[in-house]
């Protein structure tokens, strides 16, 4: 077995938040299916401000690299950093509460040697409870319809990845579910394989009704990154035509049905209706010429552009 004091081929990361019961047994199981591969790895943990006795035990393990946080900033902060401060060339995410089985790394693994970038766990036999299955469906089929990136189970933590599928992504808000999307957007290669899942064993689940709120909100985001970062100005200048004509064609129509039907306009809303379609029209578009500059300004200042060039060859 090869310690992470050599540079590491594989980085796996590990956000813990209050899993003080699942550590110990967590950590000894990617040590050992990471030493079962005979490449040099190491084990990054997040501690995601924990209020037991997380961080204590943690202390006590190695190999492992430790990153504290001040307090909570949640599981997408987490990943951020521990990807951010990893140096393995292929990067495993994974949840700390044992319901990932870190045997199924070696699988992941033999599937991005078919040349794949992403390859995703599916936990197709899910052992949570009745309601967590439920709105980890209903998040799906709203996935599927909004981004439609392939992933069965977007959910699940068990992923691993290339390293070069980080050189220009920041996470934030819950967008740790969406990274394939985000990144099959830019061209890298997306699989999914299944995986074990297991019934938690101590602890508590940290997902809620909150979560899936905010979780919906950045598959929102996903959506316009995906359809229209590049264009801004398609959207919301299309969306503004359409509401500032249906204001004209409102207007129009009132205008006639006063001069030559004499139809009395004084005590109806209609004409306030018209006339706030044309200005949120008007609105809409001038919002998307400013989207459209900030874009191009954005990838100006960054020294990028909207595409990724996967290799240049010469003969």
């Amino acid at each position: 077995m090869e310690k992470a004091s050599n540079k590491p081929d594989i980085s796996v990361i590990v956000p813990l938040h209050n899993e003080e019961g699942n550590i110990q047994e967590l950590h000894g199981k990617i040590v050992e299916a990471c030493g079962a591969l005979g490449k040099p790895f190491e084990v990054v943990f997040i501690d995601d401000g924990s209020t037991d006795e997380t961080n204590v035990v943690c202390r006590e393990l190695s190999p492992l690299k430790l990153i504290t946080f001040r307090k909570n900033f949640g599981q997408t902060a987490a990943f951020d950093a521990g990807i951010k401060n990893s140096s393995g060339e292929i990067i495993v995410t994974m949840d700390g509460d044992l319901q990932n089985d870190p045997a199924d790394i070696g699988l992941l693994l033999e599937k991005m040697e078919e040349g794949f970038d992403i390859v995703s766990g599916w936990r197709k036999k899910r052992k949570d409870n009745f309601l967590k299955n439920l709105a980890s469906r209903l998040a799906n089929v709203a996935r599927k319809i909004l981004i439609n990136d392939g992933i069965q189970d977007s959910g699940c933590s068990l992923k691993t990845y290339r390293r070069e599928c980080f050189e220009d992504v920041d996470l934030f808000g819950e967008m740790h579910r969406f990274i394939p999307a985000l990144l099959k957007v830019q061209g890298f290669k997306v699989a999914e394989v299944p995986v074990a899942h297991h019934p938690r064993k101590f602890g508590e689940t940290k997902y809620n009704w909150k979560r899936g709120v905010k979780g919906f909100v950045d598959m929102i985001s996903v959506w316009f990154w995906k359809k229209y970062a590049n264009r801004p100005l398609h959207l919301f200048g299309a969306g503004g035509l359409i509401i500032f004509f249906l204001g004209l064609a409102a207007g129009a129509a009132l205008v006639i049905a006063r001069v030559f039907y004499d139809v009395p306009m004084s005590n109806k809303i209609w004409p306030l209706i018209a006339v706030f379609l044309v200005l949120m029209g008007i609105q809409l578009f001038i919002f998307g010429l400013l989207a459209d500059i900030a874009v191009k300004n954005y990838y100006k200042a960054q020294g990028k552009m909207n595409y990724k060039i996967k290799e240049i060859t010469e003969n």
